[in-house]
């Protein structure tokens, strides 16, 4: 500081060369005294601003401790930020797709591209021919997606669900049951009735899970349809997931003063290959259809020869591990694969990954001659499977339910196979008497929908 202060003041302190005069034989000379003053008021001003200095740098240091100390709590929100925009970096490096997706969607084009194609050689009709078009047009789409961002991959994806549903429900346009069907003719159900039938299920309130009906006809017009009148439940006897037991009431009067019925053991255990995993039963015929112990294979038990036929549903991620079960409310563990009936044979309600989660439908049939279970159709649904209760099937048509209040259900969705369309307005309530629902299942031959309640067998009957 002294430094500084003697260079602002050398200036003033500077020898200057003084004139003199010689007087009485001496040198005189004049000398102003005031060129040596000190400075002060120039001392004064350097003072101010070298406390204005000390005052700034105290401020900026003061300022840089506390960032420091905030810092790090910066540096947590913006990796926190980086984390959660890191799946979303597509968006700006490569638009509404990746190249992938581009490539994984063409095949799934193609193979839809050769499947319809296969159908209007079967069939060559209008709809074959329209679906033709647009299956063309889609391709076409695809491709000028790989060089523009004008079309959203999500939107083509929709359309490719779209028209698979479509070729699929083509498959069963020239043999349309509802012809065959008067109240399936009319549409869809308008109106359900208050529980018909209420009791209490013969093996207890204590089992709160498994499914229980009448017994549907295997449509053959032979001995399969003797025990027309047949009611049976089927429990889950281990930790309300798996069971091996079924058991049948010859007569609707020996259901319900439950006597004289037979037990049928379809398996050697509940964790055996061949037992029932989740509330999936039905009984169709002589045949009991479940959903295979950790599979993701659909069983048939025949009644008659003890004998036991697979088929694996298509799709990836299907009923394993709890997955996807109904789960709207009140989730009812492990019911990733629902086996359902009604006028046009055999149903599987689940879901898969490469849906997302969503529901699918699959059609299937037994093929008595070969004794062979297969899968004929597929379609995906836009409903998510965890986001409903239950579901059914109606002439065709899936029904899906959702919880209202322990009381009630309500079903708020249906998915028409035949002509692809989805109605998410229904309000068809349905009255229970606990909160959980089990199983949801319609017979064809009495029109009644089957609730297994938490331990209570509802019936309720559809009107369309």
């Amino acid at each position: 500081m002294m430094l500084l202060l003697f260079l602002l003041l050398a200036p003033s302190v500077q020898g200057e060369r003084v004139m003199g005069v010689r007087k009485d034989g001496a040198c005189v000379c004049s000398v102003d005294t005031g060129l040596w003053a000190f400075p002060v008021d120039q001392y004064e001003s350097v003072q101010q601003q070298l406390d204005s200095c000390e005052g700034t740098l105290q401020s900026l240091n003061n300022q840089v401790q506390l960032s420091s100390a905030r810092l790090p709590h910066i540096q947590s929100k913006v990796a926190n930020a980086t984390a959660r925009l890191q799946p979303h970096q597509y968006l700006r490096y490569k638009g509404l797709y990746s190249a992938l997706s581009l490539r994984q969607l063409s095949t799934d084009i193609n193979q839809l591209e050769a499947h319809v194609s296969a159908v209007h050689k079967q069939l060559n009709n209008e709809h074959t021919k329209e679906l033709t078009k647009e299956v063309g047009k889609l391709s076409r789409n695809v491709k000028q997606m790989k060089t523009t961002d004008d079309i959203n991959l999500k939107t083509v994806k929709e359309q490719v669900r779209y028209l698979k549903n479509r070729a699929e429900s083509c498959k069963s346009i020239p043999y349309d049951f509802r012809g065959t069907h008067q109240y399936c003719y009319k549409g869809l159900i308008r109106n359900i009735s208050e529980p018909v039938v209420t009791k209490i299920s013969p093996y207890g309130k204590s089992l709160i899970s498994g499914s229980w009906g009448k017994q549907a006809l295997g449509g053959s017009g032979g001995p399969e349809e003797e025990q027309e009148d047949s009611y049976w439940v089927q429990p889950l006897t281990n930790s309300h997931i798996y069971g091996n037991v079924l058991r049948v009431y010859p007569t609707y009067d020996n259901f319900m003063a439950s006597t004289n019925h037979k037990d049928y053991t379809f398996a050697p255990s509940n964790t055996h290959t061949n037992a029932i995993e989740g509330p999936s039963a039905v009984l169709y015929g002589k045949g009991l259809y479940y959903h295979c112990h950790n599979s993701e294979e659909i069983c048939r038990y025949d009644l008659t020869t003890n004998s036991i036929k697979r088929v694996k549903l298509p799709g990836t991620g299907v009923g394993v591990k709890n997955k996807f079960p109904y789960c709207y409310y009140d989730c009812r563990t492990h019911s990733d694969i629902d086996i359902e009936a009604d006028e046009t044979g055999l149903w599987a309600i689940y879901a898969t990954m490469g849906n997302h989660g969503n529901i699918v439908v699959s059609r299937m049939m037994w093929d008595s001659e070969n004794e062979t279970l297969n899968v004929t159709q597929t379609w995906e649904t836009r409903v998510f499977k965890k986001a409903v209760t239950n579901a059914f099937m109606v002439c065709g048509v899936l029904y899906a339910t959702r919880f209202i209040s322990d009381n009630r259900e309500e079903v708020f969705y249906a998915f028409d196979t035949v002509s692809g369309r989805e109605d998410n307005t229904l309000a068809l309530p349905l009255e229970k008497l606990l909160k959980g629902v089990a199983s949801l299942s319609y017979n064809p031959t009495d029109r009644r929908i089957y609730m297994y309640n938490d331990g209570y067998l509802l019936a309720y009957q559809a009107s369309f």
